[in-house]
């Protein structure tokens, strides 16, 4: 179990599990999303909101089984915080979870931009360049701070709930990649049209480093509302679902 490892080692899968997350998401959305690129609206191959959505649940369904049993597989520094809300995780192994959580997305991330820099004509402009995360001009459909705001905390609740859930000492272990994957995915069908999809601070930061300008300047809502909702899930499982017992 990931008890038993040592801080060093779960630090290591966290940076290996965010970077598969960040470079298989991501790099769905801004390398195989549309395809051919020059003919968006014909658009034969390309996987659209359907396969990225796929895309980011498979990335963290395939580490949970990777990398579970050594950190847990938060990959998220969201998770992380709910974790440790709901009395999962100590409060000393939150800082070297989300370094190398960060750390992981970024180096994804840069790894991305060097990839798409590879085609001709690919430039860091649009509205979400790298797919990153954004709201108003740089939201997909067009939504507002606000829209942004509610559906990141909300999503983030409900996702860090079904974690906690299958995750529990009650529950089927070996099972719980499956749902936590598929929750990740249905996370992604309903709000890719408002934020591009965040509820992961560390894959928000990941790219938006390599982008900067707005992508930096709304960076905080996607810290923000994650680890509200995070912090949420994890108090209403603790004290009301769980009724104040440790949960594991």
């Amino acid at each position: 179990m990931s008890q038993a490892q040592p801080l060093s080692r779960r630090f290591l899968a966290e940076l290996i599990g965010t970077f598969w997350l960040v470079f298989g998401g991501c790099g769905s959305a801004v390398l195989a999303a549309v395809f051919p690129y020059a003919q968006a609206d014909a658009n034969p191959l390309g996987l659209g909101f359907l396969g990225v959505s796929l895309a980011f649940g498979l990335t963290l369904l395939t580490m949970a089984y990777a990398i579970g049993h050594i950190s847990g597989c938060h990959i998220n520094p969201a998770v992380s915080f709910g974790l440790w809300a709901s009395g999962r995780m100590p409060g000393s192994h939150l800082l070297p979870y989300i370094v190398a959580q960060v750390l992981g997305g970024t180096l994804a991330g840069g790894l991305l931009y060097g990839i798409a820099s590879g085609r001709p004509g690919f430039e860091l402009s649009g509205s979400n360049p790298l797919a990153t995360n954004g709201f108003g001009a740089h939201s997909p459909g067009g939504y507002g701070l606000v829209s942004a705001l509610l559906i990141e905390v909300v999503l983030t609740f409900i996702f860090l709930l079904v974690i906690l859930g299958t995750t529990h000492r009650d529950a089927i272990a070996s099972m719980a990649g499956v749902p936590i994957g598929l929750s990740l995915t249905l996370i992604h069908l309903i709000s890719i049209p408002v934020t591009n999809t965040s509820v992961n601070p560390a894959r928000s930061t990941g790219v938006a480093l390599w982008v900067g300008g707005d992508a930096m300047g709304q960076l905080w809502l996607f810290w923000l509302a994650p680890i509200v909702g995070a912090l949420l899930a994890g108090w209403v499982q603790r004290q009301l679902l769980e009724g104040g017992r440790p949960s594991s």
